[in-house]
């Protein structure tokens, strides 16, 4: 079992105690007479007392004179403490989720650029003519794109419900805030900027709508987002917002095994119900995913069980539902059958890393490839289209579309340098000063 080999605040330390044999005070004994050895056919030699000859003095006789006082024997050696346990060893960092996050980010771009049912329309705004029929080989792959958001989720329930083990609902609330807002107000300027002075692509936003766009609640008060990628945040804010009350409660495998039976219930009631508020915070389309990250983090800290294989493929049977709907009503480019295989194939990989077999992967800069998945996210859509369409007439298509991803990443990098980290920072330091004037709040201890 994995979590054998795993230290973490369920691993309860364990020590010995050696108790000793007596209680340390044993009665005088009169001298022993001298031993002699026996043997008998051939055995190891045996030890016996000769008798003495002398019969001991009955308790009312007086002891002479002379008599030596007797010596109480000394008192046994006190127990030892035992060392401490050694501490856990600590677990290597997962270099291979940033990968995969990595991948699932270009694979969306890819999409947008190049897959979409909106590009493979005649006279479409960003290559004025079907993608297909530029690109059909590489239209047929990125048409399968989308499914980069499908892994985000999955990665997003394995790695939140890492990151906030053990850790306090504040701890909880700041991580979230610093590593979300930063990058998010570059984005909303950055793509507001870019749509006010190259329109003639996507619609100009408001100053009402741009304010709003600072907050990521817009889709919940139906107001437009500046760039349409953002929707994916509203799932995420609705899946931590949930999932705060489990942090709350303190996170132990009973614990997040139970929310993920009952978020996984209201997802599957949510539909039919009938309750708008229901459905909002259930969000079924989403909620799947989430789970099977999470039930993919407990095989990681606790080993693979019954259990949390049949949560795994409840959530699979489950997603089939989602993929299909939004294949026939979103993007209409892909087959259903080879999305499903695609999602599969990835859930087995995931299986997998929670199981320990790509730990040997311990490339260090796929730690900073990783941080650049977030901005670049944020900024792509909008202004690669907008490039598209100013510059599809002056190079080739395939060069265009791989400088495109190639500077984005790069722009990607600055903004995490110059704009996320700095200002995460400022933000962690108010945060955790606010935090600490509302006075200490009782910790959580977790156990499996």
């Amino acid at each position: 079992m994995r979590h054998a080999e795993r230290g973490g605040a369920d691993d309860w330390p364990q020590s010995s105690v050696t108790i000793p044999g007596g209680s340390g005070i044993l009665p005088a004994q009169q001298p022993a007479a001298p031993a002699r050895e026996i043997t008998s056919g051939g055995t190891a030699p045996v030890t016996v007392s000769e008798r003495t000859a002398v019969q001991s003095p009955s308790w009312d006789a007086q002891l002479p004179p002379t008599a030596p006082p007797p010596t109480a024997l000394p008192e046994p050696a006190a127990a030892q403490p035992q060392p401490p346990a050694p501490a856990p060893p600590k677990r290597a960092r997962l270099y291979i989720i940033d990968a995969i996050r990595l991948f699932a980010a270009m694979a969306v771009a890819l999409h947008h650029y190049v897959g979409t049912a909106r590009v493979n329309r005649p006279h479409n705004l960003i290559w004025d003519r079907p993608i297909s029929h530029i690109m059909p080989s590489v239209f047929r792959v990125a048409a399968y794109g989308w499914e980069g958001v499908e892994i985000f989720f999955v990665i997003s329930g394995f790695v939140i419900c890492m990151s906030c083990w053990g850790r306090r609902p504040r701890d909880f609330f700041v991580s979230r805030v610093i590593r979300l807002y930063p990058a998010y107000w570059f984005g909303v300027l950055f793509s507001t900027v870019v749509l006010t002075a190259l329109p003639g692509v996507w619609t100009k936003p408001s100053m009402r709508e741009v304010l709003f766009n600072l907050s990521m609640l817009q889709s919940g008060s139906h107001i437009a987002s500046v760039d349409g990628v953002y929707w994916t945040l509203w799932s995420e804010l609705r899946f931590y917002l949930i999932f705060l009350v489990v942090v709350a409660a303190g996170l132990t495998y009973r614990k997040v095994v139970v929310f993920c039976c009952v978020w996984g219930a209201l997802a599957m009631l949510a539909p039919v119900s009938g309750f708008p508020l229901l459905v909002l915070i259930a969000d079924p389309d989403g909620a799947w995913y989430f789970i099977a990250g999470l039930a993919l983090f407990l095989m990681y800290r606790f080993g693979q069980d019954l259990l949390l294989w049949g949560i795994l493929a409840l959530t699979w049977l489950m997603a089939q539902d989602e993929l299909s709907r939004r294949i026939s009503t979103v993007e209409h480019v892909s087959s259903y059958r080879g999305a499903l295989v695609l999602y599969t194939v990835f859930l087995l990989f995931m299986v997998c890393v929670a199981l320990g077999f790509t730990d040997r992967i311990q490339w260090k800069w796929l730690a900073t490839a990783g941080s650049l998945t977030y901005p670049f996210y944020l900024i792509h859509y909008t202004a690669g289209t907008i490039a598209i369409h100013h510059l599809r007439d002056r190079a080739d298509p395939r060069l265009l579309v791989a400088g495109l991803i190639a500077a984005g990443l790069l722009f990607a990098y600055l903004i995490h340098r110059l704009i996320e980290r700095p200002v995460s920072k400022l933000l962690k330091r108010g945060l955790t000063n606010a935090f600490t004037q509302l006075g200490p709040m009782p910790s959580h201890k977790t156990s499996p």
